[in-house]
């Protein structure tokens, strides 16, 4: 008599092989939908600075600033390309009348969105022709010497429109001019951790003159500075902002006592 328990043992094998498998298939094709998710979440939320772009002063020295208006598409590139804080203010010096635009831009929740937001490839999108980049620097109020690129635009017939714009970025808090530091794909890795030190940031300053972008940079640039982090991840504004809350503490309390 023949025996048939190792045909009936192969089929049993093979259908729970064939079950086995499609239920990996399945619960991998979920476990992917969840991290693709999670990811998504996660490159979606903005990592915030601890004191935003928007706290810098108005008034810096003799530079008196305004908001300038963000158009619609304006907002909408910002949001493609990443920007988790920005500011964008027209400052202008009251006692010599030069004006100059600052633009800041911190991207931290992906890093390679700053790639859209240099010089070269946003203003051409705006109808500007680029002339000219050059390497140069400038001396700030504190004495150090800043890397930076100086580019020149300008608009055809009907706007006859030139701009000179000053620019550098600030690479997880050093300071560079070079944007091959975080062109390369290790240097434009998404931030899953969410350390806000971890970041490039541009600043950007323009106008029709390269002395009254100059003048701007020199005096504005340690501020701007002390709203980003620096190479331990500390952020000087917010601790300037701590002692002075604690200053007021303290006078109040001396008020209290005197009282």
């Amino acid at each position: 008599m023949q025996d048939v328990r190792p045909k009936r043992l192969c089929k049993v094998s093979a259908w729970f092989l064939w079950i086995l498998a499609v239920l990996l298939l399945v619960s991998s094709g979920i476990t992917y939908r969840v991290l693709a998710s999670h990811l998504e979440l996660v490159f979606d939320t903005p990592i915030l600075l601890p004191v935003p772009l928007s706290a810098l002063p108005a008034r810096i020295g003799n530079w008196v600033g305004t908001e300038l208006t963000i158009p619609t598409t304006t907002k909408e590139y910002m949001e493609k390309n990443f920007a988790d804080d920005f500011l964008t203010r027209r400052y202008i010096n009251a006692a010599t009348g030069a004006w100059a635009d600052v633009y800041v831009v911190y991207c931290s929740s992906r890093l390679g969105g700053i790639v859209g937001h240099q010089p070269r490839v946003c203003y051409p999108g705006g109808g500007w022709i680029h002339d000219s980049s050059e390497p140069s620097q400038f001396i700030s109020m504190a004495g150090r010497q800043i890397p930076c690129l100086i580019h020149r635009f300008h608009k055809p017939a009907p706007a006859y429109d030139q701009k000179v714009i000053l620019n550098f970025y600030i690479l997880n808090g050093q300071l560079t001019a070079d944007e091959d530091d975080f062109s390369s794909f290790f240097g434009r890795r998404p931030n899953i951790a969410g350390d806000p030190a971890r970041y490039v940031a541009q600043v950007q300053i323009s106008s029709v003159l390269e002395n009254s972008i100059r003048e701007a940079a020199k005096d504005m640039t340690e501020l701007i500075l002390d709203f980003l982090p620096d190479k331990k991840g500390e952020v000087r504004s917010q601790i300037l902002e701590v002692r002075d809350q604690r200053s007021e503490v303290r006078d109040q309390k001396s008020k209290v006592r005197e009282r």
